[in-house]
C-alpha cells in the first residue's frame, strides 16, 4: 500500500510525531511519501530514519520542499 503525507505547511515536531506514528501500522513492501519544507524537519526526520534503520530516498521538488520515500520492507 502507498501512504502519502503533505507535512509541507506544518512545523516540527509535528511532521516527525505524525509520521512515526503512521511508520508503525505500515507492513512489508508498504511505501510512504512524506513531504517536508520546515528546517526542523528536513534535519530531523532523515536522522530519525537514519537512526532506526529505514531505506528512504530524498528529492528536492522546489526551493522548499524536500520529498522522502521511505520503502518498507525486509533487505534481500
Amino acid at each position: 500500500m502507498i501512504y502519502k503525507y503533505d507535512a509541507s505547511n506544518e512545523q516540527c515536531p509535528l511532521p516527525l510525531v505524525k509520521m512515526r506514528l503512521t511508520l508503525k501500522k505500515l507492513k512489508d513492501n508498504d511505501s510512504y511519501f512524506i513531504r517536508i519544507a520546515d528546517n526542523g524537519s528536513k534535519s530531523d526526520i532523515p536522522n530519525y530514519l537514519t537512526n532506526k534503520g529505514y531505506q528512504y530516498t530524498q528529492q528536492q521538488l522546489d526551493n522548499s520542499i524536500v520529498e522522502l520515500h521511505i520503502k518498507i520492507g525486509k533487505l534481500l
